[in-house]
């Protein structure tokens, strides 16, 4: 800003007082040379008051007289990012849409031709809105199926149950969906378990392993899966896919070849998948 005050002022004071920069002449008339300094003076004076007085009234213009064209600039740089993550995820997803899938639940018709992946965490009161929306889309379609990508970060809270449908899915696929919705529809902890935390993940994780005993799956097995190596692998892959389309938070969905950070409605999810593939 003081810059730009400073060539204001120089250029004003270059279109009054230019002509004392010319060469002074014997003659009365100037002569040819001093009239095109002169003009060439008064031209760059101009552009120098022009160009600041652009330059200071665009802030006030941006900010007092429209600022909606600051918001239509925001938006527009949003839509490009989008649309070039949206490339890089159509990319990614064609090619390694099984590696995906290998070891995460799956909710639906596993044999779908659509699919939904969802970045979630079941101690996330967000993904657990979406995840009834996703119930609802699942109910209304069976061309549809939703691979469950558990994005461990809310630690004790959230590092117990992710193992534990991931194990759940290596001993029942069926069960595994049923734990799962157990999760995101009931509480798995209560008031008094966050009191100790450093005995938080031990009841968080007792209390998963009786609704998985709920669920009807053998809990021993369960138990020992947790800590095996295809749920360290799922869990890995999910922090690197997370890191490739710069997912820092849940729920985050994939439908089709399209990203969709938040929990969005039924009706844009349907919107969604028909325009999928």
């Amino acid at each position: 800003m003081t810059w730009t005050i400073l060539v204001l002022v120089v250029g004003i004071l270059l279109f009054l007082f230019g002509g004392m920069l010319l060469p002074k002449t014997d003659g009365k008339k100037p002569s040819a040379g001093n009239i095109v300094m002169g003009k060439c003076i008064n031209l760059i004076a101009i552009i120098l008051i022009a160009g600041s007085v652009c330059r200071l009234y665009m802030p006030y213009y941006l900010t007092a007289v429209n600022p909606l064209i600051v918001q239509e600039m925001v938006n527009g740089m949003q839509e490009q990012q989008q649309a070039e993550k949206n490339k890089q995820i159509r990319k990614y997803v064609r090619s390694e849409g099984d590696k995906m899938m290998r070891d995460a639940p799956v909710l639906g018709n596993r044999d779908a031709k659509k699919t939904i992946y969802v970045w979630t965490d079941f101690s996330c009161p967000y993904c657990r809105r979406v995840h009834g929306e996703l119930e609802r889309v699942l109910a209304d379609r069976d061309d549809t199926r939703v691979v469950i990508k558990n994005f461990s970060i809310h630690g004790a809270l959230s590092d117990g149950p992710a193992r534990a449908v991931i194990a759940a899915n290596m001993q029942d696929k069926d069960k595994a969906a049923a734990l799962t919705d157990m999760l995101m529809t009931r509480e798995f902890y209560t008031s008094e378990d966050l009191k100790d935390q450093s005995k938080l993940a031990e009841k968080v994780e007792a209390n998963v392993i009786k609704m998985a005993k709920e669920a009807g799956l053998d809990t021993e097995q369960l138990k020992k899966d947790m800590d095996s190596d295809v749920v360290a692998r799922e869990l890995r892959n999910v922090r690197e896919m997370a890191q490739r389309f710069d997912i820092s938070g849940t729920p985050f969905l994939i439908i089709g070849e399209q990203a969709f950070p938040g929990a969005i409605p039924a009706a844009q999810i349907e919107s969604a998948l028909d325009e999928a593939e």
